[in-house]
C-alpha cells in the first residue's frame, strides 16, 4: 500500500541488535505542530535506540496535485480497505505458522506423530495460501491451523496408550500371588483336611 503514496521522507532506527521474531518493541511517534511540521520519532523500547525525522509542510507538490491525489485516495477507498484486511489477515496466517513451527521443535518427540503430521500438513496449506490473493482461503486457513495447534499441549500430557493399563494389572496380579500365599499360610478356621472322629459317652465310662 505503501507503493501508492507520497513518501515525504526516510530514516533508518538501526543499533537494535538480533533478537527472536516479537522480542523488539518500536514505539513510533507522529506529533504534528501548529505550523503543520511534522516530526516523527521511533524508539526500540529494550534498547532505548531512538531516530526521528522533522517533515516540513513544503511536500513539493502543487495544490492541484495534493486535490488529485486527495480524490483518487477517497476512490479507491473501498480497494484499499480490502488490501488492508489482506495484509492483516496475512499477517495473522504468518505469525501463527512462526508459533506452530516452534512449538514442534521445542516439543520434539513429545508430540505424536499423527498430531505432528495434522500440524504439518496445515502450516503447509497456510503458507500456499499466504501466497495467494484469496482473503477467504487464508483465514480458513488460519482457523484450521489454530484447531490443529491447540492439540498439542493435550496429545503432550497423555500418557501413552497401555501404560496405566499394564502397571495396573501387573500390580493385581502381585496382589493375587501374595494372597494366594497368604492363604496357605493362615488357613481359615474350620477348613483344612476333613478329619474323621468318633464321640465318646463319659456316663458309660
Amino acid at each position: 500500500m505503501a507503493a501508492d503514496n507520497k513518501s515525504l521522507g526516510r530514516f533508518i532506527l538501526d543499533g537494535v541488535p538480533p533478537a527472536p521474531r516479537g522480542v523488539p518493541q518500536v514505539e513510533v511517534t507522529f506529533d504534528i505542530d501548529a505550523n503543520g511540521i511534522l516530526n516523527v520519532t521511533a524508539k526500540e523500547k529494550t534498547t532505548g535506540k531512538e531516530q526521528s525525522i522533522k517533515i516540513t509542510g513544503s511536500t513539493g507538490l502543487s495544490k492541484d496535485e495534493v486535490g488529485r491525489m486527495q480524490k483518487e485516495a477517497e476512490s479507491h477507498a473501498t480497494e484499499d480497505e480490502k488490501k488492508k484486511e489482506l495484509i492483516e489477515a496475512r499477517n495473522i496466517a504468518d505469525s501463527l505458522v512462526y508459533t506452530a513451527e516452534k512449538a514442534l521443535k521445542d516439543a520434539g518427540e513429545k508430540v505424536p506423530a499423527d498430531v505432528k503430521g495434522e500440524v504439518e500438513e496445515k502450516v503447509k496449506t497456510a503458507k500456499e495460501k499466504i501466497a495467494g490473493e484469496d482473503l477467504d482461503a487464508i483465514r480458513k486457513a488460519t482457523d484450521e491451523l489454530g484447531v490443529a495447534l491447540q492439540k498439542i499441549g493435550p496429545a503432550m500430557s497423555q500418557t501413552p496408550p497401555g501404560a496405566d493399563t499394564t502397571a495396573a494389572g501387573a500390580q493385581e496380579e502381585i496382589k493375587g500371588e501374595e494372597k494366594k500365599d497368604e492363604d496357605k499360610e493362615n488357613p481359615p478356621a474350620g477348613g483344612g483336611e476333613t478329619v474323621e472322629g468318633e464321640v465318646v459317652d463319659e456316663e458309660k465310662k
